[in-house]
């Protein structure tokens, strides 16, 4: 005989409750359940974010909560993965504080907080977890100091903790993390002396902080470099090892001494090392294979080296160059490789460019201010000011 629809009504309610059961969020071990429960205690969605809506503790973190992964590691289920927030263009993130149980989460292997307001400080028991292997938390409010535990991770190897308000020094074990192979520390008041970073690493951003001291050994296994609008001081030298470098950006510190002739042996993207204080000539062993060149603003004099001729963008202003401008400059700017050329401002005595001459309008030069009247084709930014050559008087005694 057929049953009621009532009884199947119920006999699906009992299996729906059945099925709840069996997936109910004991089946993740305690400790982690437990930290998750703490985590969200501390945490919020900013207006606009609908991250938390899915965390339902009735239900099995490991099913159902965004952001969550897990994976069965010796008979339990145990968190791997952790994303809070959605990561979403245009969405708020989130706001509070991390909590201290964070590290009870034993088999963490990946961290990452979305853009948003999480403040105070790292929780010194993230040294615990000795199976991260990526900490991702950008564009917050993150403060006080790195803790010394995360020299603990060993697995570590992906570490950004760039656009926070992180004070302090970088804990000198950093650089000692053997699987470490990008750090991003960019744009915090970071300060004290640079640590050494050996091992594997190959990415370095702590641009945009407040180091200090001179540039200290580096691994050779280091491709990008990044240490822009610091106070770092002393000379380049520990630049030459460093083999396989394809982007070096040490911009608006402090160095001194000569530019190694070694870095413009590299093939790089881009060389900035505008707005130091490096002094001496420059002396490429041959034709650079360095796409954009930025030596702008420093004390470099003695003649132009042709070879820097084969760059594409190469801004050489605001130094004590002199002499006469090589021929393989034009040359350049008229096959169109040479986009932009910046000589203005130096002490630069000729430019041997006809009247007839039209440069292409794909590129740009500018060459005022120097020990001679410039040729008509040059077109400078308004920054440059509007003086056409030097004081007579400055070139006698350059």
């Amino acid at each position: 005989m057929e049953e009621p629809p009532l009884a199947r009504k119920v006999l699906v309610i009992l299996l729906q409750m059945m099925l709840l059961v069996d997936i109910a969020s004991s089946d993740l071990h305690p400790t982690d359940l437990a930290a998750l429960r703490n985590l969200r205690s501390n945490l919020e969605d900013m207006p606009g974010s609908c991250f938390f809506s899915t965390w339902n503790f009735e239900l099995d973190p490991c099913h159902f909560f965004m952001g969550v992964i897990c994976d069965l590691i010796q008979g339990e289920k145990r968190v791997t993965v952790l994303n809070l927030g959605t990561g979403y263009a245009g969405v708020p993130g989130l706001a509070g504080k991390l909590s201290s149980s964070l590290g009870d989460l034993a088999f963490l292997k990946q961290l990452t907080i979305a853009p948003g307001m999480v403040a105070g400080g790292i929780p010194k028991s993230l040294g615990k977890l000795s199976e991260l292997r990526f900490v991702g938390i950008s564009r917050n409010r993150l403060s006080g100091r790195i803790p010394e535990s995360l020299a603990g991770l060993i697995n570590l190897e992906i570490l950004d903790l760039s656009k926070n308000k992180l004070t302090g020094s970088i804990p000198k074990g950093l650089g000692k993390i053997p699987n470490l192979v990008a750090v991003t520390l960019s744009d915090n008041n970071l300060y004290g002396p640079m640590p050494s970073f050996s091992g594997r690493i190959a990415h370095l951003d702590l641009a945009r902080n407040n180091l200090r001291g001179s540039l200290p050994p580096l691994s050779h296994t280091l491709q990008f470099l990044s240490l822009q609008r610091n106070n770092l001081a002393g000379g380049l030298g520990s630049l030459i090892p460093l083999q396989s470098l394809a982007y070096i950006d040490l911009c608006f510190n402090q160095f001194t001494g000569r530019v190694p002739q070694e870095v413009f042996d590299l093939k790089l993207s881009g060389l900035y090392l505008q707005h130091n204080k490096l002094s001496g000539s420059i002396a490429p062993t041959g034709p650079v294979q360095i796409k954009t060149i930025d030596l702008s603003y420093n004390s470099l004099s003695g003649k132009l080296p042709p070879f820097l001729a084969t760059a594409q963008i190469l801004y050489l202003n605001n130094n004590r160059f002199s002499g006469t401008v090589p021929l393989a400059y034009l040359d350049s700017l008229l096959s169109t490789y040479l986009e932009i050329l910046y000589l203005q401002h130096n002490y630069l005595t000729d430019f041997e460019v006809h009247s007839d001459v039209s440069l292409p309008t794909s590129g740009s030069l500018c060459i005022q201010y120097n020990c001679m009247v410039p040729p008509t084709q040059s077109t400078c930014p308004l920054k440059s000011g509007k003086q056409v050559s030097r004081p007579r008087y400055q070139c006698i005694h350059s």
